[in-house]
């Protein structure tokens, strides 16, 4: 609990920014280090500005540790750091993890598999369905179903989670005691009796336009496959897919029809090489797949690639478009993964996943 209550004051620090939080915490080790550490000597700590040190400094006079804690206690919210063996696993992984989190109702666990659903805030009907059919689906079948509790296609994702009895996550764009869209004020209640309500952000803050894309980042690192429902060409979904695919996660899209512009983004996606969602039950067939593949000891430059590959062959020049990488790297990764066994050279230059 001492670890804890120094951790939310280091998250708390107004003025001072995550990298200057990782910063410390990757020098000191802990948050009660940096709380004992003199004016001076954060001045002599690489990287941290004079005014980030005064900053800290003053911090820690204005700043009751029991009372300010024993206050967030009273308001129903917990928060857990990067200090906890509680945080959130799959975002130790991630880049720029936050340092702190705040959650309402409880996290989601490491050892069940877990699936984000996201898509248009304008959807059809069509994607409606498929929203719930396969939140309902996944949830049913014990998966983790991860979202932004936005309109559209994120709030759909979690009712039909709540449908099948699982348990279902909302990872918010604003502090967790903040309802945002506040007509999804039922929805966030009976998240909360399911599951979670999750932030990086302090409560109370309000919803900034900024803090989306940052959010996004969450909703991929939180689950081991992202499923994308109705994505326009430019949607912010396909903002989560690019964090989902920077992290070696699967991605999903559901396809539909090539004259409707709610589905251009996930057209576009199946073309890129994501996998077709033919039905949520073939879905929750693949996760247990997936869920192995995952498993595997292998570094994160491997799983990057791993993750593209399956059973039809891929080019080289098509594997380093979906992973960012160059070739002469890829092939570095490629070379290792059939030492591994993992990996088979179709003909030249052409891969499969053969586990």
């Amino acid at each position: 609990m001492e670890d804890l209550i120094y951790a939310y004051w280091l998250a708390n620090i107004s003025g001072i920014g995550t990298k200057t939080i990782h910063q410390l915490y990757k020098y000191c080790g802990s948050a009660k280090a940096v709380w004992h550490l003199s004016g001076s000597e954060l001045k002599k700590l690489y990287g941290i500005t004079e005014e980030a040190a005064v900053r800290i400094s003053r911090s820690k006079k204005g700043w009751d540790l029991d009372k300010e804690w024993d206050k967030l206690l009273a308001r129903g919210i917990s928060f857990v750091s990067l200090e906890q063996h509680s945080y959130p696993a799959r975002l130790r992984e991630i880049y720029d993890p936050p340092y702190g989190l705040y959650y309402l109702g409880h996290l989601p666990p490491d050892e069940a598999p877990a699936v984000g659903i996201v898509g248009g805030r304008a959807c059809s009907p069509y994607g409606k369905e498929i929203a719930k059919r396969s939140g309902k689906c996944l949830a049913g079948n014990g998966v983790s179903v991860i979202s932004g509790m936005a309109r559209g296609i994120d709030g759909f994702g979690h009712e039909g989670a709540l449908e099948g009895g699982g348990s279902t996550y909302a990872v918010l764009g604003c502090g967790v005691n903040v309802v945002y869209p506040p007509e999804h004020a039922g929805l966030y209640e009976r998240i909360l009796e399911k599951g979670g309500i999750l932030s990086e952000y302090p409560p109370d803050m309000s919803p900034r336009p900024g803090f989306f894309p940052m959010r996004n980042r969450l909703i991929a690192g939180l689950c081991d496959l992202l499923l994308i429902i109705e994505a326009k060409e430019k949607s912010g979904s396909l903002i989560t897919a690019d964090y989902a695919l920077e992290q070696g996660k699967d991605i999903y899209a559901a396809p539909g029809r090539i004259t409707d512009p709610l589905s251009a983004g996930c057209n576009r996606l199946i073309r890129q090489g994501a996998g077709i969602l033919l039905s949520p039950e073939e879905l929750v067939g693949e996760m247990s797949f997936l869920s192995e593949k995952n498993k595997l000891p292998l570094e994160k430059s491997e799983r990057l690639v791993y993750s593209c590959l399956d059973l039809l062959p891929k080019s080289m020049e098509k594997i380093s478009e979906e992973t960012a990488l160059d070739i002469a790297t890829l092939a570095e990764i490629l070379f290792a993964l059939e030492e591994k066994g993992l990996v088979q050279e179709t003909w030249q230059n052409h891969y499969i996943s053969v586990n």
